[in-house]
């Protein structure tokens, strides 16, 4: 539209030979090239955006299909030591020793669970008030005056005695934490030594590159999904300025046009057979008819336009 409009106005100067008041086409439509110009840009970035995504979605096309496959043909794309045990000897008898280790961490548990039910009851059952009045009263007998008062190290014995049930119970806790510090150095132990054998074992490595495979074409097809729909909406936006920015070039096109008619039409008293024409983008229809008289494009002015008569 604005290229014609330009090839039209160089047209009006050169068919008159009278000063023509109108603006040049350049100085009319240098907001309009300028706004072409900045869209362009960002179509051209859009484009190498748009690039960049598809050229992720076609690298991992087959990992996000697999997604989208039933759970059973998802795990059998992925390695597995049931369908495929280990008949490695070493690696065998590193599981047997985790196994052994982890049932008595189970007997622990066991005995444990036992012997602190044990000790609530003794705890539930000990009531020391009875021995407390025994001792008191020995204490009463003992006094010279009938005024008695009793002090704390007065009953000391009696506590320390009492105490003593709870020592064996001590000893057991002492035992119980160094047999749990033991066994947890060898799972340790036995654990690193699995760790070792489970890296250099080669259906163990398959396995854990397809499962490390499966979890980043999860976070890509979540990245490839955020990057279509957020292209979506900035194209749908750029479209509807895009929209905006044509329709005011073709406003200005066609009031130009009309405004170029009027000038000729003074001019010669006939509109010039290769001015008959509008621009392309208006159609040929419009301009078989005649411009109403009297309509001049002022640039300060918004368009309004009128029907011919």
């Amino acid at each position: 539209a604005l290229s014609d409009e330009a090839r039209e106005d160089t047209q009006v100067r050169q068919s008159t030979t009278k000063d023509v008041e109108r603006l040049e086409s350049a100085d009319l439509t240098n907001k309009f090239r300028a706004e072409i110009a900045k869209y362009r840009d960002v179509l051209q970035r859009a484009r190498e955006s748009d690039a960049t995504i598809k050229a992720q979605v076609d690298t991992w096309s087959k990992f996000f299909a697999l997604l989208g496959s039933p759970r059973d043909e998802i795990e059998r794309q992925v390695p597995s030591t049931t369908a495929n045990p280990i008949t490695d000897p070493q690696h065998s008898q590193i599981v047997g020793r985790l196994q052994q280790y982890m049932d008595e961490v189970t007997l622990m548990k066991r005995e444990r669970a036992k012997s602190m039910d044990k000790l609530k009851r003794v705890a539930t059952e000990d009531d020391i008030t009875p021995a407390l009045n025994e001792e008191m009263q020995r204490l009463a007998a003992m006094s010279a005056t009938p005024i008695l008062q009793f002090e704390l190290h007065q009953f000391e014995d009696l506590f320390a005695q009492k105490l003593d049930k709870y020592m064996t119970w001590r000893k057991y806790i002492d035992e119980e934490r160094e047999a749990q510090t033991e066994l947890l150095d060898s799972i340790r132990e036995a654990n690193q030594a699995f760790l070792v054998a489970r890296s250099n074992h080669p259906l163990l490595q398959q396995r854990e590159k397809a499962l490390s495979n499966l979890e980043s074409a999860t976070k890509r097809y979540r990245e490839a999904s955020f990057n279509l729909h957020d292209g979506a909406r900035f194209y749908a936006s750029l479209e509807a300025e895009l929209q905006k920015l044509k329709t005011g070039c073709v406003d200005f096109a066609m009031a130009r046009h009309l405004e170029a008619l009027e000038l000729l039409g003074l001019s010669h008293g006939e509109t010039p057979t290769d001015l008959a024409q509008t621009p392309e983008h208006i159609g040929s229809a419009s301009a078989q008819q005649q411009p109403p008289p009297n309509l001049v494009w002022d640039p300060s002015m918004p368009l309004k336009y009128r029907s011919p008569k």
